[in-house]
């Protein structure tokens, strides 16, 4: 069978639209190239962590001993501003990249043909339809500002400190209010659109395959046929990473800045760990039953053919009703017995949720590298020597 054409999924993207994509496209900004991730990365950090810099600079709490934390010293917002923010504002292309392969496959893979190719269209122009809609981005927007509206609240682990939001008690600093209204938001506004955008790929593959995809059960990736799906989650790592590093910098504040302990603060990076890699391994569960009835079909249909197989070879070699002269060495009955054998054992193996450990430990390793430091700088050495002769 011939391997179909579909213009759409050839230009398939899931980040190449919205209100905010089109803007940037009026403005000449838009594009997967090189120089223009780099520029709205760049620009990123120009609205957000140059500004506070400047205000902070002006108000002296730069890097003032008199108070607690100055804004140099503030892990948390420089890492959010300098790290997290280029990271998510960089990894759009990347990631859809990995997307728009990952589409294609379906198509390359002949898991789509002639007869589902028209349903698998409307399925990706019903996920562009949404991707493009005003109403999802307004109201993630919303979402962005007004809980910096309503609680000037700036840090969650500032408990009580003097710091370079505040120029006395309860006085927000200009600093203060240009973080608590411009560089929230706008990191809140990124994270909640690759929520979004999560929420769409989850979408397409729910309905992609619930279509009447050539499944086969016997596939070696052991998913049948899904396991190509798993690097699109690997795609995400840098995400993982940027939230990893959020956490670990708000831990390492109160650690370094605050003097509190690390025993105190873990669960944060614990929980975010395990949440992270979990929630990225959401997508791939809306495959499950659709593998669970492939697998159980073909777990009875291959379990026959081995029964009435293995029967036929023991009336034939056991009980000796092979033609005289006629040896099992080199016999096809013995190879078929075996490739069939195979066969079902490679059913039995399918996995239901079509990831693999190596997507699991790049998630896992993306989301604890960041805290490293901030537990190794936590540790007392004789505890960190323990620990490293435990390893060796």
């Amino acid at each position: 069978m011939a391997q179909v054409r579909s213009s759409i999924t050839e230009t398939f993207s899931i980040t190449d639209g919205g209100a905010l994509h089109w803007l940037l496209v009026r403005l000449g900004h838009a594009g997967s190239e090189r120089k223009l991730v780099l520029r709205r990365a760049f620009a990123g950090v120009l609205i957000t962590w140059l500004p506070l810099f400047i205000l902070s600079l002006l108000q002296g709490t730069a890097w003032s001993r008199e108070i607690n934390i100055p804004f140099l010293r503030d892990l948390a917002v420089n890492v959010r501003l300098l790290v997290a923010v280029p990271i998510l504002i960089v990894a759009e292309s990347r990631i859809d990249r990995r997307w728009k392969t990952l589409v294609y496959e379906f198509l390359k893979s002949e898991l789509v043909n002639e007869e589902t190719l028209q349903s698998f269209e409307a399925v990706l122009w019903r996920t562009i339809r949404w991707r493009d809609s005003v109403l999802p981005e307004a109201l993630m927007a919303a979402a962005s500002i007004l809980p910096s509206i309503f609680f000037v609240k700036t840090e969650l682990l500032m408990t009580g400190v003097s710091n370079w939001h505040n120029t006395g008690p309860g006085a927000v600093s200009p600093a203060g209010w240009w973080f608590n209204l411009v560089c929230t938001p706008i990191f809140r506004f990124l994270l909640l659109r690759w929520l979004w955008r999560m929420f769409l790929w989850t979408s397409l593959l729910w309905s992609a395959s619930r279509l009447k995809l050539f499944l086969v059960a016997t596939h070696t990736d052991l998913a049948a046929g899904l396991g190509f799906l798993s690097e699109g989650q690997r795609a995400f790592s840098p995400i993982v990473f940027a939230g990893g590093a959020v956490i670990a910098a708000e831990v390492g504040n109160a650690v370094v800045l605050q003097g509190q302990t690390l025993s105190a603060l873990k669960f944060p990076m614990i929980i975010y760990g395990i949440l992270a890699t979990l929630f990225l391994v959401v997508p791939l569960l809306v495959v499950a039953p659709v593998l669970l009835k492939v697998k159980r079909k073909a777990l009875l249909e291959y379990g026959a053919q081995v029964t009435i197989h293995n029967q036929l070879f023991h009336r034939k070699w056991i009980e000796n009703g092979h033609p005289p002269g006629e040896t099992l060495l080199g016999n096809p009955d013995a190879s078929s017995l075996g490739d069939l054998g195979a066969s079902f054992a490679v059913v039995r193996q399918m996995h239901i949720v079509p990831i693999d450990k190596p997507t699991l430990l790049t998630l896992a390793i993306s989301a604890a590298l960041p805290m490293l430091p901030v537990v190794l700088y936590a540790m007392h050495a004789p505890e960190l020597i323990r620990m490293l002769k435990m390893l060796t």
